[in-house]
This record gives C-alpha cells, sequence and structure tokens, in this order.
C-alpha cells in the first residue's frame, strides 16, 4: 500500500475550514474527503482530527496520510435502533453503546433477540458479520467493540488478554465503602448453573483484579468508578457482593442487600463508561465514552 503524506502550515493570513484544506492538499472528491476524516488520515497539530468542518487558523499544521488508490468511505448515517447505538465504525471493527435489556449473544437456550443478531442486521452482507471480542451481561449497559473478521477480533481479543485494552464502569453498590479507592483480587470459579464465586484455589479459577474509586457517597449507597484489570464473566458483580455491597438490582449476587427503594429501574446499575484499545491495523489509540444512562441520573439526583 503507497501511502503518500501531504503537510501544510496554515499561512499567516489563513483560516478557514479544515476539510477545503485537506481537498486542496489531495485533489479527492468532497466523499473521499469525508472519509478520510472518519479513517483517522487528517491530523491537526499532531492530533487525529475526525470533523471536517473544523476551523484552523494562522500557524496550524495539517498532515494528510492517505493511499491513492483507496476509496474512503463516509461512515454510514446513523441509525436508531433499541438494542444498540453506533459509536465508530470503519471496514475493519465496530463500537456499540448495548441498551441494558438485551442480551450480548445468544446462550444454549439458542435466543434469537440479541446485540449479535440485531448488528448483523446492521451490517448486512456488504459491510461484513460481527465477531464477537467480549461481552456484557444481560442488564448492563455500555460500551462494546465488534470485529468485522475473525482476523481482527483476534487481535483485539489479545489486547484485552494481556490487559492492554481500558475498561472502565460507572457503578451504585449497595451501602457505604468504607474506602474511597481499593483492589479485589480472587480467582473465580465457576458452579455447573454457571454461578460465579471467588476462590482461593488457583487450580479453581480465574484470577480477576477490579479497581475501583468512590465518585459519590450516598445515604445508604455508594456510586463507584471501576476499572477493570481483567475482564472474568460476572467479575464487578461477584467482588462486590464478596465485600458485602452487590450492584444495586443484582438478582444473582447478594440479592438481600442488592434491593433499594429508590432503584427501581429493571436492570443492573452497572454501566460500560469507557473503552479503550489499539486499532489493529493503523495502531491508532482509540478511546470512547459513554455517558451515564437517564436511570443512573435519576436515581443520583434523588439521593442527594
Amino acid at each position: 500500500m503507497a501511502i503518500l503524506e501531504a503537510q501544510q502550515v496554515v499561512a499567516a493570513e489563513g483560516s478557514g475550514r479544515l476539510d477545503q484544506i485537506v481537498r486542496d492538499l489531495t485533489g479527492r472528491s468532497r466523499s473521499d474527503i469525508r472519509g478520510m476524516f472518519h479513517h483517522h488520515c487528517v491530523r491537526l497539530n499532531g492530533e487525529i482530527c475526525r470533523e471536517p468542518g473544523a476551523q484552523v487558523k494562522p500557524g496550524d499544521v495539517i498532515v494528510v496520510r492517505h493511499d491513492p488508490h483507496t476509496r474512503y468511505h463516509e461512515p454510514p448515517p446513523e441509525r436508531h435502533n433499541s438494542a444498540f447505538r453506533s459509536v465508530f465504525e470503519d471496514e475493519h471493527l465496530i463500537v456499540v453503546d448495548k441498551a441494558a435489556a438485551i442480551l450480548t449473544v445468544p446462550t444454549d437456550h439458542g435466543e434469537t433477540n440479541t446485540l449479535l443478531g440485531a448488528l448483523n442486521v446492521y451490517l448486512g452482507r456488504r459491510r461484513g458479520r460481527a465477531s464477537v471480542v467480549h461481552r456484557l451481561d444481560r442488564g448492563t449497559s455500555g460500551l462494546l467493540v465488534f470485529a468485522k473478521n475473525t482476523r481482527i477480533a483476534n487481535e483485539l481479543i489479545s489486547q484485552f488478554r494481556v490487559r492492554k485494552a481500558e475498561r472502565e464502569y460507572a457503578a451504585i453498590v449497595s451501602g457505604v465503602l468504607s474506602q474511597q479507592t481499593g483492589t479485589f483480587s480472587t480467582h473465580l470459579g465457576t458452579t455447573k448453573s454457571l454461578q460465579r464465586y471467588s476462590t482461593d484455589d488457583e487450580d479453581e479459577g480465574e484470577i480477576a483484579i477490579t479497581h475501583y474509586e468512590v465518585e459519590r457517597t450516598l445515604a445508604d449507597s455508594t456510586y463507584v468508578r471501576v476499572r477493570l484489570e481483567t475482564g472474568r464473566r460476572n467479575q464487578i458483580r461477584v467482588h462486590f457482593a464478596d465485600a458485602g455491597h452487590p450492584v444495586l438490582g443484582d438478582e444473582r449476587y447478594r440479592t438481600d442487600r442488592s434491593f433499594h427503594p429508590g432503584w427501581r429501574a429493571n436492570r443492573l446499575a452497572l454501566h460500560a463508561a469507557i473503552l479503550g484499545f489499539d486499532h489493529p491495523r493503523t495502531h491508532e489509540p482509540l478511546r470512547f465514552e459513554s455517558p451515564l444512562p437517564e436511570e443512573f441520573e435519576r436515581f443520583l439526583a434523588k439521593q442527594r
């Protein structure tokens, strides 16, 4: 692939839209220019810029790297879907914001209403098939990345396996935590009914490490930000339940304490808020943030 690089410093009397300068530098169509922004071909003052309409000023440095033989497609228009919201997409992968009420993938019961199924309908045959990289529990909302082929999926999975990916969650847990920051580190085993539990036996379970920081202490609950060092199934839920502070709305772990009269949402108070990883092809660091769901905002407003 023959990559061309063009650079321009905005003149003292210069200003205007960035996409017009990129068009002058490359001679490409408006559609291609929009696609080049979407595919991280444009840098403004050393930072990737994805806004074609960004305004430049004198002294700004624009660098454009592109393959003259590649057609850079524009991002598809955002479609409304009750299962997810598309956050980022290119020819290799798609990042989505999952709704809480849907499974990520079918279980042994063969459910058809899943995020994976909705994604494949969304993508259609032309744009590939979604390959699973990681999952969120039903009842948990937030950010997930899917690959569009197995090779990309394997490369992303390896980043998660070596703990390179960034994953941060927002959670509301029962009771008041005694420490503002902390770390849970246990091995997680699995029963025949797929229930997860902590164990000291290294041969019986997988190492699971969870870091947390208190964001707000409420009267009888705590809003925390949780960073995963490992990504085991139900990890956050088990660790906080073991500590006597289960996630609100959790009907599986420590149900005696997970009920809260102010949490009336039919979901877990758990949201995947930040997702970061290196793009497996461009190697550019990507980082996405998802705002707190409305259920969180309402609960926190009432508990002030």
